[in-house]
């Protein structure tokens, strides 16, 4: 059982380490043999973004931009079962605002708006499986 305690301790550390980095953390990796831990985060270097899962909105549609999954996962549109979602189609919201959450290893990924709009559409269900880089919510200019 001491390998489950190192384990937790690093799962405890690991929350705390994504949730004072910057920028949207692609993965991160825990080991308990020989205690290891790993961050990469988005555009890195080392590894170019992983191709999308599935095309990009038509770009004709000037008026619309969308907030996109930072890393692969769970999509929540809200805090918890039955609380009220984050955001709601007519809503205003405000750059890093906070519209759903991605689930990646057990690790609660909230996902931001980069810009002021007004949500036209949440392109995502919840509880849904999402892809890096897929849209999750179209804004419109406010």
């Amino acid at each position: 059982m001491p390998d489950d305690a190192v384990l937790a301790g690093l799962r405890r550390h690991a929350r705390a380490l994504v949730a004072e980095l910057a920028g949207p953390v692609r993965r991160v990796r825990l080991s308990s043999g020989q205690t290891a831990l790993e961050v990469e985060w988005h555009g890195t270097a080392e590894q170019p973004p992983a191709p999308r899962a599935e095309p990009a909105p038509p770009r004709e549609e000037t008026d619309r931009d969308v907030v996109r999954s930072p890393i692969v996962g769970t999509f929540y549109r809200a805090p918890e079962p039955g609380a009220a979602p984050f955001v709601a189609v007519g809503d205003l919201v405000r750059p890093g605002q906070v519209v759903g959450i991605v689930e990646a290893m057990k690790l609660m990924n909230e996902v931001t708006a980069d810009r002021a709009g007004r949500v036209a559409a949440v392109l995502a269900d919840d509880a849904a499986p999402v892809e890096y880089d897929q849209p999750l919510v179209a804004l419109e200019p406010a």
